[in-house]
């Protein structure tokens, strides 16, 4: 009994060393994606710095410009910007690589479902940045640049400005994939839509937290625009969680049709 009991640990704590060893390995493909997507942006480093600073520099008095405090900035902020820029190409792999992970504990048929995850949750991610270069900058910068007075000139220093954008589009595009991480919560049995929906008015206070949290700037724009598309993608999350939902009753009820049914075949054979 006691070497019964030892080998179940054993087996246990080996399932366990090999989902490490399983995330490692996932973890270790996804840093090289990161680096080719890096590598691949060097070339167009100062193009895509042009593009990033874009939305200040309209905004900008002509005769004022980004700056640089220190010699190094220029260099290191090019390298950050293609960093960054690669980490948006890598990322559906590095999504990939993360279904991997989670493939085991799915259903057959949830697990068919990659491709189409996928390819949601990229779009939605760069929607999320997208959202923040083409809505967000343009409304922050002009709110914060209106203090601008005849005593009171704007001079930006790149590695802070960089900084900014570079946090702000990242944590637009994770707000972005709110629906897709509650499905996934939802297949993986960590919460189901009735103790969502329960939940409701807690996330609204739990939203503006994570706004506050993420968003850089302690000001009420940047929060209320990363809070109401995160209660809006709650709520479609939700909507797309109730439907898996129903599907999965539907998937074991007729599994579990399948037995009886084939019970009362053999049954009706032997008489």
């Amino acid at each position: 009994m006691e070497r019964e009991s030892q080998e179940t640990v054993d087996e246990v704590r080996m399932s366990f060393f090999d989902h490490l060893e399983e995330l490692r390995q996932r973890l270790i493909r996804a840093v090289i994606a990161i680096l080719i997507g890096f590598g691949l942006c060097i070339g167009f480093k100062e193009r895509l710095y042009n593009i990033l600073a874009d939305p200040i520099l309209q905004l900008l008095p002509k005769d004022s410009s980004l700056v640089f405090t220190s010699l190094p900035d220029p260099f290191f902020i090019h390298l950050k910007v293609a960093f960054i820029v690669g980490l948006f190409l890598a990322f559906p792999f590095v999504l990939y690589q993360m279904w991997l992970f989670v493939k085991p504990g799915l259903l057959e048929h949830e697990r068919k479902l990659a491709l189409p995850v996928i390819i949601i949750a990229t779009l939605l991610f760069y929607s999320g940045a997208c959202f923040a270069y083409f809505v967000v900058f343009p409304a922050a910068f002009s709110f914060f640049l209106g203090y601008e007075t005849t005593v009171l000139k704007p001079m930006i220093s790149i590695k802070e400005y960089v900084s900014l954008v570079a946090l702000l589009m990242l944590a637009f595009g994770a707000v972005f994939e709110t629906p897709v991480l509650i499905v996934f919560l939802g297949l993986l049995g960590v919460v189901d839509s009735a103790f969502l929906k329960k939940g409701r008015r807690y996330f609204v206070v739990i939203s503006f937290i994570i706004a506050a949290i993420l968003t850089p700037t302690p000001d009420v724009i940047n929060q209320t625009l990363m809070a109401v598309p995160m209660l809006i993608f709650y709520e479609l999350g939700i909507q797309i969680l109730v439907i898996f939902e129903k599907r999965r009753r539907k998937k074991e009820a007729e599994e579990d049709r399948e037995p009886e049914k084939n019970e009362d075949e053999e049954t009706q054979t032997k008489d």
